[in-house]
């Protein structure tokens, strides 16, 4: 931007190197998609392929079981008919049987836990995790934003104490701006119109080559008296006294004004 320039609320003011930022920026979104990712998969559990592979395994070692519980049955029938079996066939089938059914007890317990996913601290571990890496991002994407200045009102750039491609130290102001609502006028009165005078009292400006006047509210009386040396105080020099005042304006009245114009005033239309 130009000395003189008029910007606009959201106007690009300056733009400062960002390369570190942004580097910083992309970084810190890596690592947050990477949370988010272990987070997901935390929540899913086992994949859908490795659930069938145990619900084919849980449906072999049910049919193992159920032969393996009518095999008993049969040996325990075959015991009662002496000679017919031997007492270690009906343990070996006992034994088989209680076997298969463990089996089926430990898919079961492995189907179910696969589909749960994650033990819930580890999810909620995970999920703090991902908040973690979102306040990063925030923070990256935020020193970014401070390389480009942005105008937050309508204003006049008043000046700009850098030129492009020179190095600014952090925290130094670079552009000055002027808002129409802070154009003020200052003007001096005798000490014998400081008593008819009251914060508030309208103020009219005259402007040469204007033909309307521009129109204000007076808003400070100083407290403190100016005089040109020598002067002393007393009731017979106290006239020579003036006292600094200021108006301010509308918007739309300021910008009819500019910072170092010589005026005429009339204040509470008296001159």
């Amino acid at each position: 931007m130009q000395r003189g320039a008029t910007v606009k609320a959201g106007d690009i003011l300056f733009t400062l190197e960002s390369v570190k930022e942004k580097a910083a920026r992309d970084e810190a979104d890596r690592r947050l998609n990477q949370a988010r990712a272990t987070l997901d998969d935390a929540k899913k559990g086992m994949r859908a392929s490795e659930i069938k592979s145990v619900e084919a395994q849980l449906q072999q070692a049910q049919a193992a079981f159920d032969f393996s519980e009518k095999e008993f049955a049969r040996q325990e029938t075959l015991l009662r008919n002496a000679g017919v079996t031997t007492e270690q066939d009906y343990d070996r089938a006992r034994s088989t049987r209680d076997q298969n059914r463990s089996r089926v007890a430990q898919l079961q317990a492995d189907l179910e836990t696969g589909r749960l996913g994650a033990r819930p601290d580890q999810v909620a571990a995970d999920e703090a995790n991902v908040r973690v890496f979102e306040a990063a991002l925030g923070q990256a994407e935020w020193d970014l934003s401070e390389k480009r200045q942005r105008a937050s009102q309508s204003a006049t750039v008043f000046d700009t104490l850098y030129r492009e491609g020179e190095w600014v130290a952090a925290g130094r102001p670079i552009v000055a701006l002027l808002s129409p609502q802070n154009i003020k006028l200052r003007v001096f009165v005798p000490e014998t119109r400081l008593g008819s005078l009251h914060v508030g009292d309208p103020v009219r400006v005259f402007v040469d080559g204007v033909k309307d006047a521009v129109f204000g509210k007076l808003s400070f009386i100083s407290p403190r008296a100016e005089y040109t040396p020598p002067v002393i105080y007393s009731r017979e020099n106290r006239s020579k006294f003036v006292y600094l005042v200021e108006a301010t304006f509308e918007a739309a009245a300021a910008s009819q004004l500019h910072p170092g114009q010589p005026v005429d005033v009339e204040i509470n239309l008296l001159k």
